[in-house]
């Protein structure tokens, strides 16, 4: 067992490793898991769960709509950089679907982005094959292509 002060002490530190940046479930298990004792961890991890400072289907929101904003990346590649934060396939997967429309959208713009400003050094059968390669659809490749 653990006094209130301890857990207080520890809580306040994975408190401040989520704020500095919103962190998955998995990321603050991965950081802490050797620092603090497992069910101490666990209950501060259930704590902050229900305060909401943890909530990693806030986090895969958060997350994909940063990579719109920031990156050029097919749906594949967002999905298994969430899944490499530790976050649940079911959750991401359940995201993907209910938002595929503008997935959809953003994946054909970053394969616009990509074959604009790979067309000057690569011949098009390379961009397409590059594209395949980073989980880019062929329907989506064409729509580009088409255009």
């Amino acid at each position: 067992m653990y006094t209130i002060e301890e857990f207080d002490r520890e809580k306040t530190k994975v408190i401040k490793y989520i704020l500095y940046k919103k962190r998955s479930e998995q990321e603050v298990r991965n950081k802490f898991e050797k620092l603090i004792e497992q069910s101490l961890l666990e209950d501060i991890i259930n704590y902050l769960k229900e305060a909401k400072y943890i909530n990693d289907k806030e986090y895969i929101q958060k997350t994909i709509n940063n990579f719109i904003a920031l990156k050029n990346l097919s749906i594949r590649e967002i999905e298994y950089k969430l899944i490499a934060k530790g976050l649940k396939k079911n959750d991401i997967e359940d995201y993907i679907y209910e938002n595929k429309e503008e997935l959809e959208k953003y994946e054909i713009k970053s394969a616009a982005n990509i074959i604009y400003k790979k067309s000057d050094s690569m011949e098009q059968q390379e961009i397409i094959q590059f594209l395949l390669k980073k989980g880019y659809k062929i329907e989506n490749i064409r729509n580009v292509l088409v255009e």
